[in-house]
This record gives structure tokens, C-alpha cells and sequence, in this order.
């Protein structure tokens, strides 16, 4: 249940939601997430536990929000001057802040948030490949679609820094980009 959607920025509901991720953020800082609770997050960011409740639904929803805002990214992926550089670039940048203790934590927070957190995600991750590619059309050169760069780059990423006690290299992300850019009609 997310009831964040549709809401004005600014106001109140902006102050509201500022104030609630910096007391889960904060938190975090402090403790365990198993730790946190909902009463102990809006007692930190002065509102009531039914605002948090109201808002996000249950403990799962806001910190899959909290991580959402974590994970935006700052600016445009880098540019490289080629798809594959950019792609490999992207890749690496992911690989090393996902793989991270709270990288990992991030995209755990969203799993379990589920749903539309989990749709929100997929979405900043395929504008930033909307951004590659419109680049690379740019200089000409052709372009996978985004979904064939989440199931090929991003999926397995996701999957073997999550399931598997393997160190993650850059040569692993340069075989997924190759991967995502096999057969592309040139």
C-alpha cells in the first residue's frame, strides 16, 4: 500500500516525508534495521505513528521509499563516448555500490517493500539506459532495447551479488555487456 503517489511537493506532506527519511536514515546510522520500529522512527521525526502509517502503510513500504531515495541517481551516467563504454561504466558504478554492506541493504529494503517500490526502481534504472541510448543513437551507433539491458546487465548483477558469496569483478560486467550488446544489428 502506497499512498505517497499523487502527493503535492512542498507543504506539509514534503516537510513530513524530509523529516521521517532523515529520522530512518539516522537510525540505520545508530542501529540494527531488524531494530527499528514504527513508533521509535516518528518519535525521532516528531509525528505520530499513524502519519507513518497513513502514509507508507507498514515498516517494509517506507523503507523500500527511503531506499528508492537512496538509490536516485545524482546526475546523468557517465559519458564515455561509445554504448559500451557507457554500459560498462554504468555496470561497474552499480556493481560496487550495490555490492557494498549498504548497497545490499538498499536493495533488500526494496525486495521487501515489494510492488511498487519495486516497479520505481526498474523505472530510474531504465531512464538512465534511456539516457545511454539516446547518446548512442546520437553518434550513431545501435542500440538493444532497455529491458534486454535490465535482463542482461542488471538482473544477473542483482542476483549474484544477492545469492552468491563470489567477489564481483569488472571483467564479470564486462561479459554482461557484451552479452547486451551481441547481435545488436550494427
Amino acid at each position: 500500500m502506497t499512498t505517497n503517489q499523487g502527493v503535492r511537493p512542498g507543504g506539509r506532506s514534503a516537510r513530513v516525508q524530509a523529516s521521517v527519511h532523515k529520522a530512518v536514515t539516522e537510525l540505520l546510522d545508530e542501529r540494527e534495521r531488524g531494530e527499528l520500529t514504527v513508533p521509535m522512527i516518528a518519535a525521532r521525526a516528531g509525528v505520530t505513528p499513524s502519519t507513518i502509517y497513513r502514509r507508507w502503510g507498514d515498516l517494509n513500504e517506507l523503507l523500500g521509499d527511503v531506499a528508492l531515495q537512496r538509490i536516485r541517481p545524482d546526475g546523468e551516467p557517465a559519458d564515455t563516448g561509445s554504448l559500451k563504454g557507457d554500459l560498462l561504466a554504468w555496470g561497474i558504478q552499480y556493481m560496487e555500490e550495490t555490492a557494498s554492506v549498504p548497497g545490499r541493504a538498499v536493495v533488500l529494503d526494496l525486495l521487501a517493500a515489494g510492488g511498487d517500490c519495486s516497479g520505481r526502481c526498474l523505472e530510474i534504472a531504465r531512464a538512465q539506459f534511456g539516457i545511454l541510448l539516446e547518446r548512442a543513437v546520437a553518434r550513431g551507433e545501435p542500440v538493444p532495447d532497455k529491458d534486454l539491458i535490465v535482463d542482461r546487465l542488471v538482473a544477473p548483477l542483482v542476483y549474484r551479488i544477492l545469492f552468491s558469496n563470489q567477489q564481483l569483478e569488472e571483467g564479470y560486467v564486462e561479459v554482461l555487456v557484451d552479452g547486451v550488446l551481441e547481435g545488436v544489428a550494427s
